[in-house]
This record gives C-alpha cells, structure tokens and sequence, in this order.
C-alpha cells in the first residue's frame, strides 16, 4: 500500500506519466470525462515531478532554452558605457 505522496510519485509508469500528461493536455481523462481544476492541478504536479527525476531539463514541459545576454554592446559582462553620449533617464 502507498502511504505517501513520494511513493506515489516513485510509482508512476512511463505510460501513465503519458496518460496524466495527455489528460492536463486534454482537460480530459481517456474516457472522455472531464478532469476538475483540482485534478488538473495534482495531475500537472505529478507531470512536472516525474519529469524532475527522469526527463532531462530541454524536454521538460514549459522549458524555456537560455539565450546569450549582452550587456549594450559589453563584453565579458561589463557594461559599456560612451562618454561622448550623454545618459538619458526619461
């Protein structure tokens, strides 16, 4: 028997990993019945702590890639600065 949530948790197959994701996807089970808010809630939970522990970062779900950030025009993470322009704070 299953007394915890983490236990719970380590008990989720591939397959209905798939079918919890496919049901917050759908907002409905496989049967075609529609999931309550509070189910989508638990089943994005189970969602997103099954792909913590077995899914790499890049292919989780609401994976946003890095992106280089450049400081106007600075290299190395200074910020540059042209003392010929004045600074304008409007």
């Amino acid at each position: 028997m299953i007394s915890s949530v983490a236990q719970l948790l380590d008990n989720i197959t591939p397959t209905i990993y798939q079918q919890l994701k496919r049901a917050v996807e759908l907002g409905k089970w496989p049967t075609g019945e529609k999931i309550s808010k509070e189910q989508r809630d638990l089943c994005l939970q189970a969602v997103i702590a099954y792909e913590e522990k077995h899914i790499n970062p890049e292919e989780r779900t609401g994976y946003i890639p890095k992106k280089e950030h450049k400081h106007c025009g600075s290299t190395q993470g200074e910020i540059a600065h042209d003392e010929s322009q004045p600074l304008n704070f409007k």
